[in-house]
Order: structure tokens, then sequence, then C-alpha cells
């Protein structure tokens, strides 16, 4: 098997390739920091994976798009994974800060996947998995800005699916929720947040049993659940 992992540096993409890494699999690492990008690829190769191939990029540099797909090559599995979490209350009234953020976690993500998702479709086989967020099931004003981005990614998954699925190609989105990672270093910890490993670790299962779309940890569904049926007029007065 073979799978490009685009945003390997990531805590919980690292997380995911281990245990692709544990299977044999062949690799392709794309990240935007080259010497993490190292790390990661030599841990990978002493945990058991058949190959590692790496590839430096800047995903927000959107013409490089197909420049990446064309090194990853044939693959089986694509999982796009890389965001940023900015400071809500920093870029709440920079409209610029806003739309750089929006490009970044929707515009440049949707780009990469719709580019692997024609690639996955002439070949007609394979599965596209993204990462999402559970801020994308509905905008609460901690985070409306990463949360529209979210929601961006998850309705093009939505109709990316249905669209691919009778080329023999799935696609899998991934929410998590809080996860313990330096992208939410600034985060105060509770008892809700997971592990980069734990997560990690759902992200593969939910690639091997071709979720169509699977939050992490699971509990988080009942959680989202209950935002998205609270009224707006009360969901406005709450700190979320």
């Amino acid at each position: 098997m073979k799978v490009a992992i685009i945003g390997a540096t990531s805590a919980i993409a690292e997380a995911a390739a281990r245990r692709f890494a544990a299977e044999g699999a062949t690799i392709f690492l794309a990240a935007r920091d080259q010497a993490k990008l190292r790390v990661v690829a030599d841990d990978l190769r002493a945990r058991g994976a058949a190959d590692v191939i790496t590839h430096t990029a800047d995903f927000a540099e959107v013409a490089k798009h197909d420049a990446i797909v064309r090194a990853a090559g044939k693959v089986d599995v694509v999982l796009i994974a890389y965001g940023t979490l900015p400071d809500p209350k920093a870029i709440e009234t920079d409209p610029a800060a806003q739309i750089a953020a929006f490009e970044l976690n929707a515009t440049s993500v949707i780009s990469m996947a719709s580019r692997f998702a024609n690639a996955l479709e002439e070949q007609r086989s394979g599965t596209l998995a993204v990462i999402g967020s559970v801020a994308g099931d509905r905008g609460r004003r901690s985070n409306y800005v990463y949360g529209a981005a979210k929601a961006a990614v998850h309705a093009w998954c939505d109709g990316a699916r249905g669209r691919l699925r009778r080329k023999g190609v799935a696609v899998a989105l991934i929410k998590p929720g809080w996860v313990s990672t330096p992208m939410t270093a600034h985060m105060r910890r509770n008892p809700l947040f997971a592990t980069a490993d734990s997560a990690g670790a759902a992200v593969h299962d939910a690639i091997a049993r071709k979720r169509r779309v699977a939050y992490v940890p699971s509990w988080w569904s009942l959680v989202s659940l209950v935002v998205r049926v609270v009224p707006s007029a009360i969901l406005d007065r709450l700190p979320l």
C-alpha cells in the first residue's frame, strides 16, 4: 500500500503515519519544514515503512499543488492533514487576517483535495481522507473564522463523496474535537482533550474502515449534535 500524507509534520498526521509504517506501507510525506520532515521520515523508516519519500512545499501556494500530486504518483490513500488555528481575538477585527486564515484552511485544502480527487478518479480506486473539525459543524463566536473554513471543507467532502463513489473512490471526512498538539498549545487543557496519538489511531482506523464521517473521539458526535440543535438565540449567549 502507498499512502500520501499532506501536512505530514502535524502531530495527528504523524501519529497516523506510524500506524501505516507498522503495516509496511510506502509513505509519501509532504510538509513545509524540511528539517521536521526529515525527522518524521527517519522515524517511519525505523518503524517498518517499506519506503519513505519526502516533498517540501508551502501549501498556501496553490500553484504548486499539481507538482505535489505528480510527486506522490499513484497512491492508495491520501490524507490531507494541514491547517492552522488562528487566535480568534487577534483576527476578529482584521479582515485581511481572516481571509488569510480562510484561504489556508479552506481554499488551499479544497484545491489540494480536488487535485488528488481527480488523480484517484482517473485510477478508479483509493481513499481520500481530509481532516476537518467539529468547529465546522456550526459557527460559534469563539472561532467562527476557523469554523467557516472547516464548514466549507465539510461541504466539499460531502459533494465529492457522491461524485467519486461510483468511480471506486472513498472520501473520508475526519472531525477531531480538541486534541493536545502544538496547534492548541495556547488553549487551556480540560478533560475533553484527546492525545495526538489516540487521534492518529482514530484517523488510521477511519481510513481502514472507509468511514464516510468520523468524529475523533467518537463521542464528539453527541456533543456536536447538541451544539447543532441549540437555538441561535441561546447559542449567541453561550461562551462557546
